[in-house]
């Protein structure tokens, strides 16, 4: 790749993510074709009144240029991602980190923290490898309902 090529990719990944302000506005990267995802994100939605959290697929080009940006692997996603003012988290820390954001109740989850993280992967590890057989897959990421779509980074999905 030439130095002007790597440029232009380098201004292209910039300019996706120059409306991305993890520390006002925790990014969630998830998978865009897995039910049990999907679940979540509506969930996360209906639970964060506040509006906080951003969500972006982690196929999409806002999605692979954050996990890059953070030096998280672009493809086999085995997770889903929060990207926050204190970094990129993955799997139970995610999770958990996300949960104390949520409207009460929910955000009591936080106390399973003190969980060691290693336990706490195993469960989530679990779930994960098995979400595709047990809640299914679509073929491609569902466009979100026009009340939500401004909490959705890649304007791809409209």
């Amino acid at each position: 790749m030439s130095d002007i090529e790597a440029d232009a990719e380098t201004d292209a990944e910039t300019g996706r993510l120059e409306d991305v302000t993890p520390d006002r506005h925790p990014v969630v990267l998830f998978d865009g074709v897995c039910n049990l995802c999907h679940g979540a994100i509506r969930f996360l939605v209906r639970h964060d009144r506040s509006g906080v959290f951003r969500f972006a697929p982690l196929d999409s080009s806002v999605g692979r240029a954050l996990l890059d940006a953070y030096g998280l692997p672009t493809e086999d996603h085995d997770s889903f991602v929060l990207i926050d003012g204190d970094g990129a988290h993955r799997k139970s820390t995610a999770a958990l980190r996300v949960a104390r954001r949520l409207d009460p109740p929910w955000n009591l989850a936080w106390v399973l923290r003190v969980v060691p993280r290693r336990l706490r992967d195993v469960g989530y590890d679990l779930v994960a490898e098995y979400r595709y057989d047990v809640f299914g897959r679509k073929d491609a990421c569902e466009v979100p309902e026009p009340e939500i779509r401004d909490r959705f980074l890649d304007r791809s999905l409209e």
